[in-house]
C-alpha cells in the first residue's frame, strides 16, 4: 500500500457498533465516499483483509462482505492473487449521469411506447393509466410472510429447477379453484406459467404458424398484439360490445379467415370491465366448432368479480370443459406482479405439448413465486385478501366515475366490478397523451387497444388512481377545453 493510500485510510471515518448502521454498511460507505471524492483514484490498491480489519478493529469476515459489496457496485475490482482495485468508474457515471439524459425521440403511442413508460428507470410518478392497482390496495405483508415460509423450507429446495408443468401442490390447489368456477380439469391439465403473458406467448407459438389469423377482442389488451405481430401473426379485432363480441362479425369474419385463435376476455374485459353474457358465450363457443379455431379464455381478472351469484359472468371453458377452450389465469392483479406466476389450463394433450414448449423455450418457472403463492391459496389467505380488495374497489369505483362524469368525460358502459373504466374523453387522446406526459402522469390513450391503432376519444383508467390531486388538477383542466 502506497504512502499516499496510508493517509488516506487513516483518516476514514471512526466505525462504530453504536450507530445503529452495520459494521459492512459503514465501511462500504466511508470507501464509497472517498473514491467519490477522487481521494481514492483509479487503479489503487486497496488494503488486504487483514489489514484492513485490523485497522479498523473488525473481522476480516466484515471486511470480506464489505469488499464484495463494493466489487458488486462497481466501486472495485478484484484481481486473484493481486488483491482489490478501485476501479475506473467514468464509463458508468457517463451512462447515469442525470444531467446527460440519453437522447429521446418525441412519442410514438403504440404499445413499444406505454411499455417503455411504465419500465424506464425514473417511471413517472402518476400513472392513471397502468393496468396496476395502486400498493395500498394490495397485501405486501402476504407476500412477505409468504417468502419467509418459503425460505425456512430445506434449502435444496430452492437450489434446484422446477419441475416443466409446474409445482405439482400449486397446481393440485389451481384445480380446486377451477371446480370452484365449474371447470373440471386435473393437475395433469394445469401448467405454470410467467403470469399470463407467457402463457399468451406459449400459446401463439404451439398453435399458430407465421401467416395465420389471430382473432382478439377490440378493444382488448394491448400488449398481445406486438407479441403475436412479432410471431408472423395478422391480428384482426372483434368488436366488442357491452356483453360480449359482436356475433355477426364474429361469424362473418371467421368465414372469411379462418382463424387459428380467438383470444377473449370473457370476465371483467380489458379495458372495458364487462362480462360475457350466456348467450354470447354459447355462440361464441358454437361459432369456434364451425370454424374450427381454438379459444384462449384469457380471465387474470377473474377475482376481482364477485361471483355469478352476485353478477352474471359465464367462462366458456365451463361451457366447454377444456376441448376447445385454452384457460388463462394468475395472480399478477391481486397479490404481485413481480411474483409472475399465471397458469395455462386445457386438454391433456395440449397440455403435454404445452409443457413441452414451455421446457424448450424457458426450462422451468420459478418454483419459489409458485410455492408462496400456494402457501397463500392453501392457508385461505387468498379468499380474505380478496374480499377486502373487492370492497376497496367497490368503495372507489362510483365516487370516480361521478368526478370523471363531473369534469365532462362520458362513461357509457356499465361497469359494476373491477378496476377500468372506458372513457370518451370528447378530445383525441394521443394528444392528451403527450400532455401528461410532459407533466410525469401516465395515460393509456384509446389507440393502444385496438389492432387498427387509430386515434382515439376513448381512455383506459384505473379507478384506485384517480385521486391523486395532481392528476385530477390535469385531467380537470385539459377536458374541460
Amino acid at each position: 500500500m502506497t504512502n499516499t493510500l496510508e493517509t488516506v485510510m487513516d483518516r476514514q471515518t471512526q466505525i462504530t457498533r453504536e450507530s445503529g448502521t452495520s459494521l459492512v454498511s459503514q465501511i462500504v460507505r466511508s470507501v464509497e465516499a472517498r473514491i467519490d471524492d477522487k481521494l481514492l483514484r483509479t487503479g489503487a490498491r486497496m488494503p488486504s483483509i487483514r489489514q484492513y480489519a485490523y485497522s479498523s478493529a473488525v473481522s476480516r469476515f466484515t471486511v470480506v462482505k464489505a469488499y464484495d459489496r463494493l466489487v458488486a457496485n462497481g466501486y472495485l475490482e478484484s484481481r486473484r492473487g493481486a488483491g482489490f482495485f478501485v476501479r475506473d468508474r467514468a464509463p458508468l457515471l457517463a451512462a447515469l449521469d442525470p444531467n446527460h439524459p440519453p437522447i429521446s425521440m418525441p412519442p410514438q403511442f403504440d404499445v413499444a411506447w406505454l411499455v417503455r413508460s411504465m419500465f424506464r428507470p425514473t417511471p413517472p410518478q402518476k400513472m392513471p393509466g397502468i393496468g396496476l392497482l395502486p400498493h395500498d390496495f394490495l397485501d405486501g405483508e402476504l407476500i412477505a410472510n409468504g417468502l419467509r415460509a418459503v425460505s425456512r423450507q430445506h434449502q435444496n429446495l430452492l437450489l434446484h429447477y422446477g419441475t416443466p408443468q409446474g409445482f405439482l401442490p400449486l397446481r393440485q390447489q389451481l384445480q380446486l379453484k377451477l371446480a370452484a368456477l365449474e371447470i373440471a380439469a386435473t393437475p395433469q391439465q394445469i401448467i405454470t406459467t410467467s403470469g399470463v403473458t407467457q402463457a399468451l406467448d406459449l400459446v401463439a407459438r404451439q398453435f399458430t404458424q407465421a401467416g395465420d389469423i389471430i382473432f382478439v377482442d377490440d378493444p382488448a389488451w394491448f400488449l398481445m398484439f406486438g407479441s403475436f405481430t412479432l410471431l408472423g401473426a395478422k391480428v384482426i379485432g372483434i368488436p366488442r360490445l357491452p356483453d360480449g363480441p359482436d356475433i355477426a362479425q364474429l361469424a362473418e369474419l371467421a368465414a372469411l379467415h379462418k382463424p387459428k385463435l380467438f383470444v377473449i376476455n370473457s370476465v371483467l374485459h380489458n379495458p372495458t370491465s364487462t362480462s360475457l353474457s350466456s348467450a354470447k358465450a354459447f355462440q361464441v363457443l358454437k361459432l369456434a366448432e364451425q370454424h374450427d379455431f381454438i379459444i384462449v379464455e384469457d380471465d387474470i381478472y377473474c377475482d376481482m368479480h364477485p361471483g355469478s351469484s352476485v353478477q352474471p359472468a359465464t367462462r366458456i371453458a365451463s361451457l366447454d370443459q377444456l376441448n376447445r377452450v385454452i384457460y388463462l389465469g394468475g395472480f399478477s392483479k391481486t397479490l404481485a406482479a413481480n411474483l409472475r406466476v399465471g397458469f395455462i389450463a386445457t386438454s391433456r394433450e395440449r397440455a403435454q405439448q404445452l409443457s413441452d414448449r414451455k421446457m424448450l423455450t424457458a426450462l422451468t418457472t420459478s418454483e419459489i413465486g409458485e410455492r408462496v403463492v400456494y402457501k397463500i391459496l392453501s392457508e385461505g389467505h387468498y379468499r380474505k385478501h380478496t374480499e377486502r380488495l373487492r370492497s376497496r374497489l367497490d368503495a372507489v369505483r362510483d365516487e370516480s366515475i361521478k368526478w370523471l362524469e363531473s369534469i365532462g368525460m362520458t362513461i357509457d358502459i356499465s361497469t359494476p366490478a373491477g378496476m377500468f373504466v372506458w372513457a370518451d374523453t370528447g378530445c383525441d387522446t394521443n394528444v392528451l397523451a403527450e400532455k401528461a406526459m410532459n407533466e410525469d402522469i401516465l395515460l393509456a390513450p384509446g389507440c393502444l387497444f385496438s389492432p387498427s391503432q387509430l386515434p382515439s376519444r376513448r381512455m383506459r383508467l384505473n379507478v384506485a388512481t384517480l385521486f391523486d390531486p395532481e392528476v385530477r388538477a390535469f385531467l380537470e383542466r385539459e377536458i374541460s377545453r
